[in-house]
């Protein structure tokens, strides 16, 4: 019979309690609360998460099949739904929004030496969103087509541990490139983004203006002139390495310096990609891999 702590209880005991008090204690969250405290909370929930539980009624109906086994996970009893209900809806957010910040904190300095695919020094962010679908009948607030409801995630990715850096919550109508405006852009990094995101108004003021670097990918209507073109090494898969000027009526003045164009065709997918970026000093291919990096945020989703 094993008698040694479960891995669960083993992975809570990471937890640091004191920051986890200071949260709670700064906005009351144990106020008025009987049997199930802020912690047993946020024991439930991430037990919840750990093991894909995709209701409250999934996770009343697996505390209950475990529960001899509940006390050896730190957990004091079967919590039913209608408690758990009522504290997710009525405690307050920012006891768990603070406490995450912590454990960020704590968890981002053990991969500062972390070696990055790629031989650069920048910090390198991945950005992008993912639309979490809700019941439009329990959250009409949250109504973004005829029948349906969710918010937007929108999420930076530090791809030095692939962990988060920050989390923007909006509406699933929200179109993803006013998202940007939320961003602390830093000097000299390096921003991933999808071209959904190639709004040259706000890449260039809220990124070429703050000397930090982009790569998307050009849309398909974009209207440029090149300016000049570099040789290449065709044999790496690089077709073209261009510096262009943006000629369309609003884009021109958007962005008037010079841009970057890439043309980089992946030989296993016959796929021709056109990446844009404000970075002229790297290597053509050098641009291609960093946009093959940004897919750590969609594997961070998953």
């Amino acid at each position: 019979m094993n008698k040694g702590k479960t891995i669960f209880s083993q992975i809570m005991s990471l937890i640091p309690e004191r920051d986890f008090k200071t949260c709670v204690d700064r906005y009351k969250g144990n106020y008025r609360a009987r049997n199930f405290s802020c912690k047993d909370q946020f024991l439930v929930m991430s037990y919840a998460q750990l093991t894909g539980r995709d209701s409250l009624r999934d996770i009343e109906n697996c505390l209950t099949a475990l529960s001899s086994k509940l006390y050896h996970c730190g957990i004091s009893y079967a919590v039913p739904r209608n408690t758990l209900a009522k504290a997710n809806e009525k405690r307050d957010w920012h006891i768990y929004k603070d406490f995450a910040d912590v454990l960020l904190k704590k968890v981002r300095p053990l991969y500062v030496n972390d070696k990055f695919r790629l031989d650069l020094d920048n910090m390198v962010y991945a950005f992008d969103s993912s639309t979490i679908s809700l019941c439009l009948k329990l959250c009409p607030w949250a109504k973004y087509r005829k029948n349906k409801g969710g918010i937007k995630m929108h999420t930076l990715v530090d791809l030095r541990g692939n962990l988060p850096v920050s989390v923007y919550l909006t509406s699933a109508s929200v179109n993803d490139v006013k998202a940007l405006d939320d961003l602390y852009i830093e000097p000299s990094a390096i921003y991933l983004m999808d071209r959904g995101y190639a709004d040259f108004n706000r890449l260039f003021k809220l990124i070429t203006k703050k000397n930090a670097f982009f790569v998307t990918r050009a849309k398909d209507n974009m209207l440029f002139e090149v300016v000049s073109e570099a040789e290449v090494d065709k044999s790496t898969g690089i077709i073209s390495d261009e510096r262009i000027k943006l000629t369309g009526l609003h884009t021109a003045k958007w962005y008037p310096e010079e841009l970057r164009m890439v043309t980089y065709e992946d030989y296993a997918t016959n796929k021709v990609y056109r990446f844009l970026t404000n970075n002229m000093e790297y290597e053509p291919l050098t641009i291609s891999e960093l946009y093959r990096e940004r897919w750590n945020v969609e594997l961070y989703f998953k």
